[in-house]
């Protein structure tokens, strides 16, 4: 059954959007649980421009599934990660003029960098991931890092046209299964919805997904837990063959 990681930066967006007090990712978050989230996760950029250090240091005192913390490789937020000690660490690409993320990290690339903050990190006991494009050496690089799991990018998949989807969902399952052939357990996410979870959720061996800005937009009409609840429903009872334009 597949695991649903709720990501809740959008909350944080809306509450930074005036400089104000709410909405409170700590107490929506536990709404997000109580709809069935199996987790929480959150990225604290740089730039703080959603996600704050002291909603880090509430959200650890008050998650009761897991919460997953997204970072850049920095030295800053190595420490920011020993500090709080979260059930999980993603490394992740960051530019400070993106709007969201826009693709995996090139782990060929920069392996040595990351092994070092991968060792770093797991050694405080705290499992490390890698937020990764579903390209063969980028997993084979992630495996020599040392790092316990991967999320595969879902991003391409979720922008394709219907007519390069199946395209982009097999990309996602050849490298599902070279990535556990590799010792590596596997996460995914970035630009799910309700109209495309179905097939993702449907592929053996990816444990948990990561999905925020669709849930958060959702929660609008029915509610934050309702949204994830539905979700988990989707997710739980895949369809896999089922595409939507």
């Amino acid at each position: 059954m597949t695991s649903l990681g709720v990501n809740i930066d959008h909350i944080a967006n809306l509450r930074q959007a005036r400089q104000t007090i709410e909405p409170e990712p700590i107490l929506l978050a536990m709404l997000a649980e109580l709809g069935g989230a199996d987790g929480i996760t959150i990225h604290l950029r740089e730039d703080r421009r959603h996600i704050q250090d002291r909603d880090v240091e509430l959200l650890r005192k008050t998650v009761q599934s897991r919460l997953n913390l997204e970072m850049a490789a920095t030295e800053e937020m190595t420490q920011i990660a020993l500090k709080n000690h979260p059930d999980m660490v993603t490394l992740v690409p960051e530019r400070r003029e993106e709007v969201t993320t826009e693709g995996g990290l090139d782990v060929v690339e920069n392996e040595s960098k990351l092994k070092k903050v991968i060792t770093k990190i797991q050694e405080a006991g705290i499992p490390v991931s890698l937020f990764v494009d579903p390209f063969e050496p980028q997993l084979e690089a992630c495996s020599r890092t040392g790092a316990n799991w991967i999320e595969i990018h879902t991003g391409n998949y979720a922008n394709a046209t219907f007519q390069n989807r199946a395209l982009e969902l097999a990309k996602i399952k050849e490298a599902t299964a070279k990535a556990t052939s590799l010792g590596l357990r596997v996460n995914a996410g970035h630009g799910l919805t309700y109209q495309n979870v179905e097939p993702i959720a449907a592929i053996q061996g990816i444990e948990e997904l990561n999905i925020g800005h669709t849930i958060i937009a959702r929660s609008i009409a029915v509610g934050l837990k309702e949204a994830v609840h539905e979700m988990k429903q989707l997710i739980n009872n895949p369809r896999e063959n089922i595409f939507i334009s």
